[in-house]
């Protein structure tokens, strides 16, 4: 079976997939298994030293209470992201991967949460060497997507934490894969750059789903 993906743009070019941010996901066995779990905060000190590391602070559940969708069910799958496997989505991974490093980014984690089809949400996690490359790259990808979708894009608005960018989208866009309400937030919190994708019935529950999933994913995070 199949479902569409949450996606996250690319930092050089408009998108991870040529060319929407909306993946086409392969689910290899039940879509709605949920994955069990409680993440617990960083002490304030302790920056994640591995992918493995920063899975452990990325949320295990969001307040929609979709199933979690399991890493390795999706294609490609969730999960840890290296330099290399980032810049693999770009459609110039060559120039991407230039850029990534640039950012001095280091390794990422994604995770999924839904079903067949209807509303899903996608987290994405990423860590950076500095704290200027996770806030460049938290903006590179509001304004790229910005560009692709159009909507609204909103910086610092009411309903997210500060250093947060919010991006509206309630027409379809279906050459770029979107065909059902969202919001996408990017936030940078210290050396972390923070994504949350969320497909839904309106805009008005993506953008409270992307919240909502903002404010406990941020407390998870080594204080910025």
């Amino acid at each position: 079976m199949t479902a569409g993906r949450p996606g996250r743009g690319g930092a050089a070019t408009w998108s991870r997939v040529a060319p929407g941010v909306v993946l086409a996901a392969c689910l290899l066995a039940a879509c709605g298994r949920a994955v069990d779990g409680v993440p617990t905060a960083a002490p304030p000190t302790d920056r994640p030293s591995s992918p493995q590391e920063l899975e452990e602070l990325v949320v295990r559940e969001v307040p929609s209470g979709l199933p979690r969708l399991p890493d390795d069910e999706l294609e490609p799958p969730a999960g840890a992201k290296r330099l290399e496997d980032v810049a693999a989505y770009a459609p110039d991974p060559e120039r991407e991967l230039a850029v990534l490093d640039d950012y001095g980014y280091r390794y990422g984690w994604e995770r999924f949460w839904g079903r067949e089809s209807g509303p899903m949400t996608g987290v994405f996690v990423d860590q950076f060497e500095q704290r200027a490359g996770a806030g460049a790259y938290a903006e590179a990808l509001a304004r790229n997507d910005a560009e692709l979708y159009g909507g609204v894009l909103s910086v610092d608005p009411p309903e997210l934490p500060a250093n947060c960018r919010l991006l509206t989208v309630g027409t379809p866009v279906p050459e770029a894969g979107l065909v059902d309400p969202a919001a996408f937030a990017w936030c940078w919190h210290g050396v972390f750059s923070v994504s949350v994708t969320a497909v839904a019935g309106s805009v008005a529950d993506a953008v409270e789903e992307v919240g909502a999933v903002l404010e406990e994913q941020l407390v998870l995070l080594p204080p910025a």
